[in-house]
């Protein structure tokens, strides 16, 4: 059932969370070009108005912003209602909402950790089932945005990795469920991307002494854009993005105990040479950036 074929995207009623930046951003940019009438998502009131009124501004798209916390349940279920009361229906949901913790696992405080895990994979799971039934009706994509580390880790984003995993684990038994048990005519895609370059590190909550930064080589993060919106038309099982994606998941789960060995050489390369700009990061509360592209180290101005 991974191979239902979709309607365009331009017929396509779509809602993204994590919208306000990154990922989510890049794909609600690319989704406004094809004609899709879209739903965004995030905790950022303002941002989130400002992208709604850019994206519609050329006419060709009708953008409606939803504030929300992905972590509780209701919050999410006003989205998918908001959606309905507008656009009548939802063809595609992407749940792309993320978080994440940089330092050692015995450093971070359980609060932050169970915070992070009310995001990135309670978020998933409620944007999931609230999303289904109307998938059920329109034949439509779910679409979760997990990682390479849904198979690898990552060393000082032990907790981010932990979740990722868990967002893999969840989303590969719903489809067994739903795919493979009802045979119902929705597609559910897992998306794996490798480093992308979005303000990621700059929107996490820091435990270290440095500036955290994702390690090189980044993939652009309209390459993921484009990932989520053939799911969206063409369906599919897990998609890896970026070749260090495959890679490393390769690597996980052929070799290990090298798969290890790798993922250790990242711990240097996960800091910039400056003290923490903005260690608070967006665990707790909302991120105004507005930006698809991260900001690099000391230069920047």
């Amino acid at each position: 059932m991974s191979h239902v074929q979709h309607q365009a995207l331009s017929q396509q009623v779509i809602v993204i969370t994590g919208a306000s930046s990154g990922i989510g951003l890049a794909t609600a940019q690319a989704a406004a070009r094809e004609g899709a009438r879209l739903v965004l998502v995030a905790r950022s009131g303002d941002t989130l108005q400002a992208i709604a009124n850019e994206l519609s501004a050329g006419g060709r798209c009708e953008a409606l912003p939803v504030v929300a916390d992905v972590g509780h349940r209701a919050e999410v279920q006003r989205v998918a209602d908001a959606a309905v009361l507008r656009f009548g229906r939802i063809d595609t949901w992407v749940n792309d909402a993320g978080v994440s913790i940089y330092g050692r696992l015995e450093d971070v405080p359980e609060a932050d950790c169970r915070r992070l895990f009310d995001t990135n994979f309670w978020g998933v799971v409620n944007g999931s089932l609230v999303a289904l039934p109307h998938l059920r009706q329109s034949g439509g994509a779910l679409i979760n945005v997990g990682s390479e580390v849904s198979d690898a880790v990552v060393p000082l984003q032990g907790m981010y990795s932990a979740s990722k995993h868990a967002v893999k684990g969840f989303t590969d038994a719903l489809r067994v469920e739903v795919e493979e048990i009802e045979k119902a005519p929705v597609s559910i895609t897992l998306i794996q991307p490798t480093a992308v370059d979005t303000p990621f590190p700059q929107n996490a909550r820091n435990y270290m002494d440095r500036e955290p930064k994702l390690p090189t080589p980044q993939i652009d993060p309209e390459d993921v854009a484009k990932a989520i919106l053939k799911a969206a038309v063409d369906g599919g099982r897990d998609v890896k993005v970026g070749s260090m994606a495959r890679l490393n998941v390769l690597a996980a789960k052929v070799a290990p105990a090298l798969g290890d060995k790798m993922s250790a050489r990242q711990a240097e390369r996960q800091q910039y040479d400056e003290p923490p700009r903005d260690p608070e990061g967006t665990l707790y509360r909302a991120g105004h950036r507005g930006q698809v592209h991260g900001q690099g180290g000391a230069t920047r101005h």
